[in-house]
């Protein structure tokens, strides 16, 4: 039986030397491999190493590890998932709503998180969904507004 470590090394290497592009493909990899693991813990795995779902063309994509450097860096690549990904930002007080393409809230939750600003307390990415806690109502507005000027491109 692997550690959580282990498991989540395995599925670094997996995806770095193949394409999956789904959690069953995952599963099915990993238990190929001997591992013995449940998509729930999979999906786990793929939260907290913040994979993401890069297009590969005629509508496919693959999982890959979230590259990104600098400061400068993280807003253009944010600019670009934003314009590509993000279908709607919403927000209710402090707390904002993106949607986005399936597969894609966990890639722009990152960068979110990356940007290391003073104004968001945290985000929370599930598939297609990513709450952003704004540390004001003010700021959840202001917030609101780039991040909307950001899909618009």
């Amino acid at each position: 039986m692997l550690s959580k470590d282990q498991r989540q090394k395995r599925i670094q290497d997996i995806i770095a030397r193949e394409s999956v592009s789904t959690q069953a493909d995952l599963v099915a990899r990993l238990r190929a491999d001997g591992v013995h693991v449940t998509q729930a813990t999979v999906s786990r795995d793929i939260n907290e190493l913040r994979l993401v779902r890069l297009p590969i063309g005629k509508g496919r994509h693959r999982y890959a590890l979230a590259q990104v450097a600098g400061h400068g860096n993280v807003e253009e690549e944010l600019a670009r998932l934003f314009q590509n990904f993000v279908h709607d930002v919403d927000r209710g007080e402090n707390i904002l709503v993106i949607r986005t393409a399936d597969g894609h809230a966990t890639g722009v939750a990152l960068l979110l998180d990356r940007l290391r600003r003073d104004d968001i307390v945290g985000t929370i990415a599930g598939e297609d969904t990513i709450f952003v806690v704004a540390r004001t109502i003010a700021e959840g507005e202001e917030l609101m507004e780039e991040l909307n000027a950001l899909m618009i491109g």
